[in-house]
């Protein structure tokens, strides 16, 4: 399934020069969550996120995804901080 989101939303959100970095299911306070992790060697802020939302949402209700009861996260790639010098 990992390898199916990632081909299908690549293919729509490059337009907005990002790409998938990871696919997974996690599960917080007994909330299931499919997690798709985004990733740019641009900086991804939250208009970039809420407009690849926009597309991927799309994608998703069209793969009908087997799993049921769950909430769809999109977020960008966690970076490394910045050191002060």
């Amino acid at each position: 399934m990992k390898e199916e989101i990632t081909e299908k939303v690549d293919k729509e959100i490059k337009k907005f020069n990002m790409h998938v970095d990871d696919v997974y299911f996690s599960e917080e306070e007994k909330v299931k969550n499919l997690n798709i992790v985004l990733d740019s060697e641009e900086v991804i802020n939250i208009e970039k996120i809420t407009e690849a939302s926009k597309v991927i949402n799309d994608i998703i209700d069209e793969m009908d995804i087997e799993e049921e009861n769950y909430v769809l996260d999109i977020h960008s790639k966690e970076k490394g901080s910045v050191e002060d010098e």
